[in-house]
């Protein structure tokens, strides 16, 4: 089975966006750009929902990749919206079912990871299904006091493994961490 990973960057309020949108206070290095470019070898799908689409400059910024390389080269990206009507871009698809069932039936399907951008919405729907199988997170060393929160309340208590950490450049800290248990769930 496919494993979905839920990550992004952060403050260390954990919040993945200013209240204003804002990403100025991200601290984008070499660590970085290998890390992503690392990453996005072990997935071949990506789902995230409206507002995260209409949030993400489309190209090569989406990966974090440098100008021309070609990262996302093959892979799926799968947008949820009840309101949008259509998406442009190469291997890009709209879905206007439920998230848990289609990410159910994606995860079934032969292929690599399943990436899970942008914020709580759409997380927090596929944490309540079960179906998150890691995060992955980016602390960057600033409390923004506000925002596009990482993490939206739920009635369960998630519980998670370190997998890994450590400290980048900028002094950000990389935390990996495997779902154990889905109390509640």
């Amino acid at each position: 089975m496919r494993t979905v990973t839920y990550g992004a960057a952060c403050s260390l309020d954990g919040f993945i966006a200013g209240r204003d949108g804002s990403l100025d206070w991200l601290h984008f290095s070499k660590d970085v750009h290998q890390i992503i470019g690392s990453f996005w070898k072990t997935i071949d799908t990506v789902v995230m929902g409206r507002a995260t689409w209409e949030g993400t400059p489309q190209g090569d910024e989406t990966t974090g990749q440098p100008p021309g390389d070609d990262a996302t080269t093959g892979i799926e990206t799968y947008v949820f919206s009840r309101t949008l009507t259509k998406v442009t871009g190469r291997g890009v698809r709209l879905v206007r079912e439920d998230a848990g069932e289609f990410v159910r039936r994606l995860r079934e399907r032969p292929g690599k990871g399943i990436c899970v951008m942008g914020g709580g919405v759409l997380a927090r729907s596929l944490f309540d299904a079960g179906l998150i199988d890691e995060v992955g997170l980016n602390i960057h060393p600033v409390l923004l006091g506000g925002g596009v929160p990482m993490f939206l309340p739920s009635p369960a208590r998630v519980g998670l493994e370190l997998a890994e950490s450590r400290v980048i450049d900028g002094g950000c800290v990389i935390a990996n961490y495997r779902v154990r248990l889905l109390a509640g769930a």
